[in-house]
């Protein structure tokens, strides 16, 4: 596990954008099945691909006109429990990290896996992003 005093900056970049921390199983959960609208899971981690392409690509992406109702984030090798119980919602996909995943009702809608993330920069992950908030958090219009 990291020293609290090592990952602090790394959480920032998030949470100063308005991200919420899931540290606990039950925070992941509460998170999830408590949300009426989409979630959006950032597996953050210690990795250069988190910190030169992941977390600006969320920074990016999260300027778009359509976003999830609901931003939150794990630590992989920090909050291990939390980490865990959330990768435990991304059905059919081996733990990754960073990635991003896209949820609602607890059912996963969609999701970025580190192999999608290491080989592009934050601008392409933004657009992919985006591309994934278009087709799963716009609110229908009555028309």
């Amino acid at each position: 596990m990291y020293p609290e005093f090592f990952v602090a900056p790394m959480r920032d970049e998030l949470t100063r954008l308005g991200v919420v921390e899931w540290r606990s199983a039950e925070d992941v959960d509460k998170g999830l099945n408590e949300s009426s609208g989409t979630v959006m899971v950032v597996v953050n981690s210690v990795c250069g691909c988190a910190a030169g392409r992941a977390r600006p690509g969320v920074a990016l992406a999260l300027q778009h006109g359509v976003k999830p109702d609901v931003v939150a984030t794990v630590f992989a090798g920090a909050d291990i429990e939390a980490t865990e119980r959330a990768r435990g919602y991304f059905t059919g996909y081996p733990p990754s990290s960073p990635s991003v995943a896209i949820l609602r009702n607890g059912q996963l809608l969609y999701m970025m896996e580190r192999h999608q993330i290491e080989n592009q920069e934050a601008d392409g992950i933004a657009r992919q992003l985006t591309a994934a908030f278009d087709a799963h958090c716009a609110k229908a219009v009555a028309g």
